[in-house]
């Protein structure tokens, strides 16, 4: 449909400020924090793996340090700003988003915790009602920023995730039609961080818990090899460490012979790189894994 004066193109994704309501521990390695604010109006999360950049303030700043909206070039005007003034950048799920009668709404972002966490997991920790964010986030449902996206002729599903992707596959689970089959592994650190997780998929979930002794995250992609899967036409997602996410991906493709156009991978972190490293390096590496 070609749009008219009163039917206005709206841009996928634009910048929210959104204001922290409250904070809830989910486990031991996860915390919730609900924003709200009267920008949110025009926040339309697609569900699933909705993926958004998060701006976060560095320590005594008021709110997140960055370049005007109209600047030409935007992305270039936000990396030429001194690096402890600019806003630290990160990519996280919307994990929930919640309209009132009164049109206010909420969105919910769950926080991976880590003892060497960095800016964004220091952040999260010491959140508070009243704090202050930007986020470049969705404002159409259908966006290119959700990932999980199984194909019609889909029999079953196979995912993958680890603390980090965590938000992600369980808003996912619940996204899944009733009686979808699903093989799951979800890896996390401590027993405490199993949630109960809402889904009427008939789903087989699998915890790899490393303090019960499972292994590291380097080696559980074993798990998925070991395994038994159904039959019929599949769709896999895999999240998570970058590594353990190329290792599952060759795996899938190269051994199993999943299509590769039904295999859906998104590297969330590497071991050893921050987030800035880590884009940069994906701007100048192949994607084609099938090497």
């Amino acid at each position: 449909m070609t749009a008219t004066a009163a039917e206005p193109v709206t841009a996928p994704f634009r910048f929210f400020g959104l204001t922290v309501v409250r904070t809830q521990r989910l486990s031991p390695s996860l915390v919730r924090v609900v924003f709200g604010g009267e920008a949110l109006r025009g926040f339309a999360s697609g569900g699933r793996d909705q993926s958004c950049s998060l701006f976060l303030p560095h320590p005594g700043q008021a709110e997140p340090v960055l370049p005007p909206e109209t600047a030409p070039d935007w992305f270039a005007a936000y990396r030429a700003l001194p690096d402890d003034v600019r806003a630290v950048m990160r990519s996280y799920t919307v994990r929930g988003q919640r309209r009132a009668d009164d049109g206010t709404t909420e969105v919910d972002i769950d926080f991976a915790l880590h003892e060497d966490g960095g800016p964004a997991c220091r952040w999260a920790q010491q959140a508070s009602p009243g704090d202050r964010v930007v986020v470049l986030g969705p404002a159409l449902e259908d966006n290119t920023a959700v990932r999980f996206r199984p194909p019609e002729d889909t029999d079953w599903v196979l995912m993958w995730a680890d603390e980090t992707a965590l938000p992600a596959a369980a808003a996912a689970l619940e996204w899944l039609p009733a009686g979808t089959k699903a093989k799951v592994w979800i890896e996390v650190q401590h027993p405490g961080d199993r949630l109960e997780l809402t889904t009427a998929a008939d789903a087989e979930i699998t915890w790899l818990v490393r303090d019960e002794g499972a292994p590291s995250a380097v080696d559980a992609v074993r798990a998925v090899p070991a395994a038994e899967l159904p039959e019929g036409t599949p769709y896999a997602w895999i999240a998570g460490e970058s590594s353990c996410v190329r290792a599952l991906r060759r795996h899938l493709v190269q051994e199993r012979r999943f299509d590769r156009r039904r295999v859906t991978f998104v590297g969330y972190w590497r071991r050893g790189l921050s987030e800035e490293q880590l884009r940069e390096r994906a701007g100048t590496e192949s994607q084609d894994e099938d090497a």
